[in-house]
């Protein structure tokens, strides 16, 4: 089966699949499949908590949300981990945008980044929990497609940050108003769809674009603009916000 170039990058970006195929000669192009690989990376991840709870039925639900995350981080081989923890030591770490893009740069984990990525783990198992235990995973699935549609969003709606370039240069400066569209109309649809035209899962999924749209504002402020790692933290952020605002309300 011979996927079409853009899904390979999309893919190969954004997740440790093998798949066979071209890479996209222009890799923005890639980003009008980020909704649809962020559907596959939920629906794994809802595959393997369905699994686990079919082998081991009566188990705590608290296990199973555990191999979500552990999945989630294994599958995106904690990509956008390491950019929400990169975000997090230079946001508070730097006191001018060239500073924060050169903590965001190194490669050492400090105080604000490890702080950050357990916080957000921990809020990520706790609302998977919740999730589980309502009988409502399928939240998984839509939280995958709402936070890799913000990151075109991001990167869209904002210059790349670093004069010099970097490795996600390309797909940050060639992002167009299009590539945006496709990706939000994607979301949109995935919303409707799982939720079966609910106004709760619209809402949810709208405050988590408003979210996005904040974080991105921020960073035009505090960086100058948008990176990979800074994509990577919007992702994280904005995932997470889907799945707890889904726990608070049925909570």
């Amino acid at each position: 089966m011979k996927f079409p170039p853009p899904l390979v990058t999309a893919l190969r970006t954004l997740t440790i699949l093998p798949v066979p195929g071209d890479d996209a000669d222009h890799p923005a192009d890639s980003l009008v499949w980020f909704a649809v690989t962020g559907a596959l990376i939920g629906t794994i991840l809802w595959g393997v908590q369905a699994l686990l709870s079919a082998i081991l039925p009566g188990s705590d639900p608290r296990l199973f949300a555990a191999a979500v995350v552990i999945g989630g981080g294994l599958l995106t081989r904690g990509l956008h981990l390491d950019g929400l923890a990169d975000w997090a030591d230079a946001y508070w770490g730097g006191w001018t945008p060239e500073r924060r893009l050169a903590i965001m740069k190194d490669s050492s984990l400090g105080t604000f980044g490890t702080v950050a990525l357990v916080l957000l783990l921990l809020t990520k198992w706790t609302s998977v929990c919740v999730l589980l235990e309502s009988a409502e995973p399928l939240w998984i699935v839509l939280a995958g497609v709402i936070s890799r549609s913000i990151q075109v969003d991001l990167a869209a709606s904002h210059d790349y940050a670093r004069p010099e370039g970097g490795t996600g240069a390309a797909f940050i400066t060639d992002a167009t108003a299009s590539h945006q569209r496709i990706a939000l109309l994607t979301a949109l649809v995935f919303t409707l769809a799982l939720g079966a035209f609910s106004l709760r899962h619209l809402t949810i999924a709208l405050a988590a674009l408003g979210v996005g749209r904040l974080f991105g504002a921020s960073c035009r402020l505090r960086f100058g603009g948008v990176t990979g790692d800074l994509l990577g933290a919007g992702s994280e952020l904005s995932e997470t916000l889907v799945l707890l605002l889904a726990a608070a309300s049925v909570a």
